[in-house]
This record gives structure tokens, C-alpha cells and sequence, in this order.
């Protein structure tokens, strides 16, 4: 019995301690679940409860940033592989929005000739393209060389109207006030393939987004202006393209024109009238004068439409120059006219010397006829006087009867006189040539300048 009783106190406390190690077992499990839980909820960052409290703040587990690692490729990074970069950004969507700006550093050379410029400069543009956003915790932006611009979709601009990748562009100018002009030439830029629908383009900030260096100067033109303006070009086969526009104006600097062209012009014109003081008997001085005259016009001509276009109007230098050459041709036919008139009026007093004497014969047998030893063809004017302004030339005839003669008695009208205007045409010239041509300075001064 008492055997019995020891063997059931042994089972009854051999249960008890598989009880409370079973107990001890499921608890410490418990706790480490708790544990584990803990730990995975702070990885994932959610703030953890226990009844109605929150243990800790919650802490982020940092992934590593792809930016910083010197093995991921560009292309990896941004994916290129997973998009189609043929194809703008949100195609099917609204317009891109491009934004421009532009820094030009040179104007270097302008022709009329070839009506173009040749200008450096440099050109940025701004878009938005989500197909190239990029995981990363730090960084908000990275740059890339300009190898990757091959891999990715670019605004397909181009300079309109240009000529060479260096943008030598075309600039239609107006030469009807050459060389007293002031031109505008425009650089413009639009998209290649894009209309308006597909690419908008717009100048980042407005007139700021062009700057200009302040040096920048050209030989024969003063820079006055530098100005963007945006406007729709049409195409009748594609439609509507957004332009931007680089407006420049130009003026004309004058002086070299003035060194080379006009006062040279000038000179041969005022070197034309010094014929109308040559006595007009002198012909191998009258004639070279106002042929050198003449081709030196048309050498200042020759020259100045050499380095000008075939324009089908007239330009400002040519009006200068024409009216010049048209005094210059005028003197010369001016002295023509002279040579002319005096040429006729020797034939009449030559006829005259051979009429008198026969009719003083005929009347007066015996009267004797005898010229004075004033010479016809003299320009002297011996003291003649004048008559509104002109002197004249008078022949003498002296017509003495030869008792008269011995006794030097002089009858009452002893002398004939025939007057002669054949110094008018070279007295009016030196009034009316200068005035003239003053009159049209002038005038073409006034309006040209």
C-alpha cells in the first residue's frame, strides 16, 4: 500500500514538470514570435502597437541609391531598352512644351552680295521626359555626355533658312537706301517634323532668354538691337510649326562709303566745272579734262556695283553716282556747244572780212578798207562794256577815207560794231553747275540721311 502510494506521487510529479516544460517552452516561443514580429515591422517602417501605445518611431530600412554605384550603365539606369525613344514624349498627348535660350558670342561676317550672316552662338533647350526619371534617394538630377543624346528622344530644331552646320543663315535685305541703310536679319528656329500639336516651342524667359556679349562688333555695321520674337510658319503639306525668332538690327556705318564713294564723286564733279574758266580756244586742255572726268565716273561706278548684288531697283549710291556723272557728261557738252557756236559765228565774220571790202569798193572807189587790229577770235575784252552782266566781244571795222585819213579827220560815225555772245554759254555754267549740284546735295541729303 504504502509502495502504491510513493509510485502515484512519482507519476503526479513527473506530469507536473512535463506541464511546466511545456508551459516554459510555449512562452519563450511566444516571445520570440514578438521579437520577429518587432523586427519585420521595423524594416517595413510601420510603427508598432502593443494594446493602445506605439513603440518607437518608425525607421526606414535605406535601399541602396543605383546612382552611386560605378557599375550601373546609364542605359540601365534609365531604361532605355524599355521605351521607344523614336517617339516624343506622351505621343498621342498634348504638345511638348520645349523652352529655348540662347547665347550668342559672335556675329562674325555680313554679305550683301551673298545676302547671308555667319554667327556663333550657343543654343539650350528644355523638356520634360518621364521616360527618363530614375530611382535614386539623393539625387534630383544627374548629367550625362553627349554620347547619350543618340540613345534618347531630342526636339528636332534646326535653324531655317540656314546654309552650313556653323549657321550661316539668309537674311533678306532691303538696298534701296544702300550704303545710308539699316537692316534686320532674323536667325530662326523651329522644329524639323514636330507641328505645333506634337512640339511647342517658347522662349524659356522671354527677351532674357537671349544674351548677347557686350564686345561684339562688326566693321562695317553698328549693332543697335537684339530682340526674340515666336510666330507660326505654315507648311501647305504638314501645317503649323511654332518659329522662334533672333531679330537683330543693323545700321550702317557711313564713313568708309563716304572716304571711298562720295567724296571722290564730288571731287570730279567740281574738277569738271574748272573747264568753264579755259579759255574755250583751248581745246587740247577743255577735251582731256572732261574726258578724265568722264571715265573716272565710270570707274567709281564700275567699282561700287562690283561688290553689290544684281538688284533689279535702284539703291541710294546710285542716284549719288548717276547725277554725278550726268554733271560730269554735261560739262563736256557744255564745252561742245562752245567749240560749236564759235565755230559758226568765225564762218559768219569770215564771210563778213570778205563782203565789206567789195562793197566799200564799189561805193567808194576811192575809200580805203582796213580792219582793225582788234583780233575776232581774241577773248579779251579791251575794255569793252557790258551789257546785263556779259561782256562782249566787238570787230571793228574801220572804214576811212583815205583824204580823211591824211587829214585825220574823223567823220561822224567812223565805226561799225557787230556783237558777238559766244562766251554766254561758259559764264551761265559757272552759276548754274555749282548751284545745281549743290541744290541736289541737299536735297538728296536730306533725304537719305
Amino acid at each position: 500500500m504504502h509502495t502504491d502510494v510513493l509510485l502515484l506521487l512519482h507519476i503526479l510529479l513527473l506530469v507536473w514538470m512535463v506541464g511546466a516544460s511545456e508551459r516554459r517552452t510555449r512562452s519563450r516561443c511566444q516571445t520570440l514570435q514578438t521579437h520577429s514580429q518587432v523586427r519585420s515591422k521595423r524594416e517595413v517602417g510601420i510603427p508598432l502597437t502593443v494594446g493602445r501605445q506605439k513603440i518607437g518611431s518608425p525607421i526606414f530600412k535605406r535601399s541602396p541609391d543605383m546612382t552611386k554605384s560605378f557599375v550601373t550603365k546609364s542605359e540601365q539606369l534609365l531604361r532605355i531598352d524599355d521605351h521607344d525613344f523614336t517617339m516624343r514624349p506622351g505621343f498621342g498627348g498634348p504638345a511638348v512644351p520645349v523652352g529655348v535660350d540662347v547665347q550668342v558670342e559672335s556675329l562674325d561676317t555680313i554679305s550683301e552680295v551673298d545676302m547671308d550672316f555667319t554667327m556663333t552662338l550657343y543654343l539650350r533647350h528644355y523638356w520634360k521626359d518621364e521616360r527618363l526619371a530614375f530611382p535614386s534617394n539623393n539625387n534630383q538630377s544627374m548629367t550625362f555626355d553627349g554620347r547619350l543624346v543618340k540613345k534618347i528622344w531630342v526636339p528636332d530644331m534646326f535653324f531655317v533658312h540656314s546654309k552650313r552646320v556653323t549657321v550661316t543663315a539668309m537674311c533678306s535685305m532691303d538696298l534701296s537706301r544702300f550704303p545710308l541703310d539699316t537692316q534686320t536679319c532674323s536667325l530662326e528656329i523651329e522644329s524639323y517634323a514636330y507641328t505645333d500639336d506634337d512640339l511647342m516651342l517658347y522662349w524659356k524667359k522671354g527677351n532674357e532668354s537671349l544674351n548677347t556679349d557686350e564686345k561684339i562688333s562688326l566693321s562695317q555695321f553698328l549693332i543697335q538691337e537684339f530682340h526674340t520674337t515666336t510666330k507660326l510658319a505654315f507648311y501647305s503639306s504638314t501645317g503649323w510649326y511654332n518659329r522662334l525668332y533672333i531679330n537683330f538690327t543693323l545700321r550702317r556705318h557711313i564713313f568708309f562709303f563716304l572716304l571711298q564713294t562720295y567724296f571722290p564723286a564730288t571731287l570730279m564733279v567740281m574738277l569738271s566745272w574748272v573747264s568753264f574758266w579755259i579759255d574755250r580756244r583751248a581745246v587740247p586742255a577743255r577735251v582731256p579734262l572732261g574726258i578724265t572726268t568722264v571715265l573716272t565716273m565710270s570707274t567709281i561706278i564700275t567699282g561700287v556695283n562690283a561688290s553689290m548684288p544684281r538688284v533689279s531697283y535702284i539703291k541710294a549710291v546710285d542716284i549719288y553716282l548717276w547725277v554725278s556723272f550726268v554733271f560730269v557728261f554735261l560739262s563736256v557738252i557744255e564745252y561742245a556747244a562752245v567749240n560749236y557756236l564759235s565755230t559758226v559765228q568765225e564762218r559768219k565774220e569770215r564771210k563778213l572780212r570778205e563782203t565789206l571790202p567789195c562793197t566799200c569798193g564799189m561805193t567808194h572807189p576811192d575809200m580805203l578798207c582796213s580792219y582793225s587790229e582788234v583780233d575776232v577770235n581774241n577773248t579779251g575784252n579791251y575794255g569793252m562794256p557790258e551789257q546785263n552782266g556779259v561782256k562782249r566781244e566787238r570787230m571793228l571795222v574801220q572804214l576811212a577815207l583815205e583824204s580823211d585819213q591824211i587829214t585825220g579827220h574823223v567823220s561822224s560815225s567812223p565805226y561799225n560794231s557787230m556783237w558777238i555772245d559766244t562766251h554766254a554759254i561758259d559764264k551761265y555754267s559757272r552759276v548754274i553747275f555749282p548751284g545745281a549740284y549743290t541744290l541736289f546735295n541737299v536735297i538728296y541729303w536730306s533725304i537719305y540721311s
